[in-house]
């Protein structure tokens, strides 16, 4: 059988990113699936570090554990909108009942209206802890897959991907460093918000002509919801999913124009580089999720969605291994007809 290469595209979301794990457990299972390089943003970014690092240092097995050792300590990370200070006096049972509990409340109420500036000597960034405890040396390494990660230049406006040995704890943070919560990280005199915000994640890097052709987004924002929202926090939610969905749509519209103009013959073919485009995603049970549980990555939550995006994954690997190499399975002209 001959190998699938494939690219990685990995959403930011959060605690939500569990779900990423759970489809990178999955496609690491594939013997006959190999991964080129990948493009992260936050979440997916800290998914996609962990990959390489495990997958640079012993392989599948040992990238599988790496994504395990990263979901543990994140399990062991408070509500991100508290200082850790006050984090560690909210009792971890309330969890359970996230959005609508009171230290909930309490929290949200504190990012809408404090500025993480306003904390002075007891501010800290709870993923600090995670990402200094990270293989930089496997992660930068000269080694297949290829890394990608995106931040958002406060002052610009602007995204800036990092790449090879740019790629260390500082750009892990900036590329996860949401306004409302986080002190904006500086990078050579630059200082960067989390990258969802210009490409969640970026695609374009994945576009050189030495990679493969197709292009795994694993999406865990719904780009669709059945129902308008009327709540105040189903207003914010849904907020929320369309900004940080906006630079997705954006190049998946920009992918959608260069196909329609090579299928036409107004561009010769190979002018442009043909994509496959692949989603996986579980809009149904995301649906069912919120804005609230993303800053609160309760361990049961991280198990639940770890096992969604195995089974995500394992639909997607029986229903279009074949489509791998040779088409896109997801139809681009009629998202945007």
């Amino acid at each position: 059988m001959s190998m699938k290469r494939i690219n990685l595209a990995l959403q930011g979301g959060g605690a939500h990113g569990a779900f990423t794990w759970g489809v990178l457990d999955r496609l690491l299972e594939e013997t006959g699936l190999e991964v080129a390089a990948m493009s992260g943003t936050s979440a997916g970014a800290l998914n996609a570090a962990a990959l390489k690092a495990g997958w640079v240092r012993g392989g599948r097995d040992a990238a599988r554990e790496n994504l395990d050792w990263l979901w543990a300590q994140m399990g062991a990370v408070h509500d991100l909108r508290m200082p850790a200070w006050m984090a560690a006096s909210v009792p971890g049972a309330v969890s359970a009942a996230i959005e609508y509990s009171m230290p909930t409340g309490i929290a949200d109420a504190m990012s809408q209206s404090v500025s993480p500036y306003s904390y002075g000597p007891f501010y800290s960034n709870p993923l600090r802890r995670v990402v200094e405890r990270f293989e930089y040396d496997h992660i930068c390494a000269d080694h297949a897959p290829r890394l990608y990660v995106g931040a958002t230049n406060v002052r610009d406006g602007k995204i800036r991907i990092f790449t090879g040995d740019e790629i260390g704890a500082d750009a892990l943070l900036a590329s996860s460093c949401l306004p409302t919560l986080f002190q904006a990280i500086m990078i050579d005199g630059e200082a960067y918000w989390d990258g969802g915000y210009t490409g969640n994640p970026a695609l374009f890097p994945l576009f050189a002509p030495d990679l493969p052709s197709d292009i795994v987004i694993v999406n865990i924002n719904p780009l669709q919801r059945p129902d308008v929202p009327r709540s105040p926090q189903e207003i914010q939610n849904r907020i929320n999913e369309i900004s940080f969905n906006s630079s997705l749509l954006r190049e998946l519209r920009a992918i959608n124009f260069v196909q329609r103009l090579l299928d036409s013959g107004t561009v010769p073919e190979g002018a442009m580089k043909r994509l496959n485009v692949h989603m996986i995603a579980d809009d149904p049970l995301m649906a069912e999720l919120s804005v609230m549980t993303k800053m609160v990555p309760n361990p049961y939550l991280l198990s639940r969605l770890k096992e969604a995006g195995r089974q995500a994954a394992d639909r997607f690997l029986a229903t279009h291994w074949d489509d791998l190499g040779t088409r896109g399975s997801t139809n681009l002209a009629e998202m945007f007809g």
